[in-house]
């Protein structure tokens, strides 16, 4: 990634302040994280606290570049040691067993675990100076749950702000997160009666996954264990949000423009549209569009629109992480377009 900056003395005391049982906010590639140390129950519930989180939602476990996975797993498969070579550090997430003497405070509840080595230099360098390397940092994504997941440390500040009343001790700032969206989270806790399942798409595909370990990861079950960022409403801004196909968005806009909505548009493949009270262009392939999306969308929230209109990507599988974060940003909102059009006749 572009080379950042490290301010060691500012990464040495957020090391202090968790090793304190304080919470940091800290980049990775992905999107800024909420950060406590993993092993200590009460520096996770701040987490929990801090974001309202649900207590049986689990959060994952960042580690160092070679950290002993079998100090927090039970039992490290074949197939999981196989990703961790070809895509560690990166933004995947290995759901294993967790080990008996790891608190449960991480997971929810279950006898599983999330692990993650991130690649941003400060989240690897927060995570070598943090006990020496041998910690883990407990970190959801640094917003309150639910809301779109911030990717600017000037985004953590718009949601915990920073002082007295704000219960972060500290904010590392690394620039824009890289990726965009979160990881790819891969159920590896029940290969021998399940096999792999993707619980979360994200920048890694299925594809990719399959060429590593060679076979295609299954779809999420019932029993699956409960991970990050896969309840059905998620990453949502305030305003409503729908998806609407490309050869429909200039006669909507036009449609709830003329019944007095204002609209904001998110458009990748469509012309400029006319008579928008705001509208932003992401870039027409996959990875430019996600390390763009949640910045347009919280731009977009701020404009004081009717409604955010979200012009559909393609559904194509390297698309998958992004419309997949899409849905769930527009999961509450759905019924809104459609009384909006209604109401406008």
């Amino acid at each position: 990634m572009t080379d950042v900056t490290l301010d060691l003395p500012a990464i040495e005391a957020a090391a202090r302040k968790l090793e304190e049982g304080e919470l940091v906010a800290f980049p990775t590639e992905t999107v800024y994280g909420l950060g406590a140390d993993a092993e200590n129950p009460q520096a996770v519930a701040k987490i929990y606290a801090a974001k309202g989180r649900p207590s049986n939602h689990p959060v994952i476990v960042h580690v160092a570049p070679g950290a002993d996975l079998r100090y927090w797993a039970d039992a490290i498969p074949r197939e999981a040691e196989k990703l961790v070579a070809a895509f560690w550090p990166g933004p995947l997430t290995l759901i294993l067993k967790r080990a008996p003497h790891i608190p449960d405070a991480v997971s929810g509840g279950q006898d599983s675990i999330g692990l993650r080595c991130p690649s941003h230099p400060v989240a690897q360098a927060l995570l070598r100076t943090f006990k020496a390397g041998k910690g883990g940092v407990a970190a959801p994504s640094a917003n309150k749950f639910g809301h779109v997941s911030p990717t600017t440390a000037k985004h953590v500040l718009d949601e915990f702000g920073f002082g007295a009343d704000s219960p972060l001790a500290s904010i590392l700032d690394g620039g824009q997160s890289e990726v965009g969206i979160e990881s790819t989270i891969v159920d590896l806790s029940r290969i021998a009666s399940h096999g792999v399942v993707l619980l979360r798409p994200g920048h890694i595909t299925g594809a990719q996954i399959e060429q590593v370990i060679g076979m295609s990861p299954r779809t999420p079950d019932a029993a699956a264990p409960r991970a990050s960022g896969t309840l059905e409403a998620h990453y949502a801004p305030a305003a409503p949000v729908a998806l609407i196909d490309t050869d429909r968005v200039s006669s909507t806009v036009d449609q709830l423009v003329s019944s007095g909505r204002r609209v904001a548009l998110i458009r990748h493949a469509a012309a400029p549209v006319a008579n928008t009270h705001a509208q932003l262009g992401l870039p027409s392939l996959p990875d430019g569009y996600a390390h763009d999306l949640y910045a347009a969308l919280r731009a977009m929230d701020a404009v004081g629109a009717d409604i955010i209109l979200v012009e559909a990507p393609p559904v194509d599988s390297s698309w998958q992480g992004v419309n997949d974060r899409l849905r769930r940003a527009a999961h509450d909102s759905l019924g809104v377009l459609a009384k909006l059009l209604k109401d406008s006749v």
